[in-house]
């Protein structure tokens, strides 16, 4: 079955779930786009010779006005939206999944009245899901267009969502989600098992590593290395630019203390890895997969949290001793 059929039929399928409140891929109508394009039938009707020299004539960053005015705006537009529906949606799953104090007290009582792991259960089955056919979806487009203008501007612009931070196979979010999957394991329940079914990790591995199976017979890798210290992260970070840290550790590049925390960093601090700046107030704490180090690796867990609480005791007495004798002058 062609892919176009098969991501026809997922969205019917899930048209009562995500569908009436995420975004998709317009694939068939952007496929249409593709179609309708004439400025390449000139080469359709030359012989294979003739084909090849043209296409070698062509200029690799040559646009393609017809289909350019809809294609490229639409699909970063969807591509938005796409990963907006996302997070957010992880976001909400996550929190009722950790929550404390007050929320967890209410979440608790609110289980003997409803079943809200069977709920969070099928949330996240949706949205692995959603966000490996759209994932597919814009690939498969992209490839196409390539292919239809003999260009690498579709390749170009998936560069240019991964810049922008709009690649959903890279969000933070669905490392989360992965973790999320993985930390329900600890159940009987046959539906938990197939749901963190869908996700590995080996934090023993080196590197440290978590993967997610594609629809498409490939396997997603995530590296679980922070760069700085060449560890399986501790207490992890995402920054917006999609790299790894550990909290201790970017709070280092960022030059902030650890009780500070990322949101008093800079503007013009850079990510260690991209160079990126800026990428350091919006950090997203990655909550869940600090629970599945927590669980898997407990002893290097421990020790991880023992030494970052002296280091925060050191910095927390050395600020206030600069502010000590800042104030009293001397």
């Amino acid at each position: 079955m062609k892919f176009g059929e098969t991501f026809r039929e997922y969205q019917l399928k899930e048209q009562e779930g995500l569908k009436d409140k995420c975004s998709y891929v317009e694939y068939k109508r952007l496929k249409k786009v593709l179609k309708s394009c004439r400025s390449c039938k000139p080469l359709q009707d030359v012989c294979d010779d003739e084909r090849e020299a043209a296409n070698q004539h062509i200029c690799q960053c040559q646009s393609c006005p017809l289909c350019d005015e809809t294609f490229f705006s639409e699909l970063m537009k969807e591509a938005s939206d796409i990963i907006g529906c996302f997070s957010s949606r992880v976001r909400h799953l996550l929190h009722l999944h950790i929550s404390s104090g007050m929320q967890r007290y209410l979440l608790q009582l609110r289980k003997c009245f409803r079943n809200d792991q069977q709920a969070m259960v099928e949330e996240g089955k949706m949205l692995i899901d959603y966000a490996a056919m759209n994932a597919i979806a814009i690939r498969k487009i992209l490839k196409k267009y390539d292919k239809v203008h003999s260009s690498e501007n579709g390749k170009n612009f998936r560069s240019k969502l991964q810049s922008e931070h709009i690649e959903l196979l890279q969000s933070p979010w669905l490392i989360e989600l992965g973790a999320f999957c993985l930390n329900l394991n600890g159940s009987d329940d046959r539906e938990l098992h197939e749901i963190s079914g869908q996700f590995s990790c080996d934090l023993n591995a080196m590197p440290p590593v978590m993967k997610m199976p594609l629809p498409d017979s490939r396997n997603l890798d995530y590296d679980l290395t922070c760069a700085i210290c060449l560890d399986t992260v501790f207490n992890p970070y995402a920054l917006t630019c999609g790299h790894l840290f550990c909290k201790s550790c970017a709070c280092s590049a960022a030059s902030v203390l650890i009780f500070q925390g990322l949101k008093n960093a800079s503007q013009e601090a850079k990510c260690p890895i991209c160079r990126e700046a800026g990428v350091y107030t919006k950090a997203v704490h990655m909550l869940e997969l600090d629970l599945l180090v927590k669980r898997r690796c407990k002893d290097y867990w421990t020790e991880r949290m023992a030494a970052e609480r002296v280091e925060v005791l050191k910095q927390t007495k050395e600020f206030w001793d600069l502010q000590t004798k800042y104030m009293i002058g001397y």
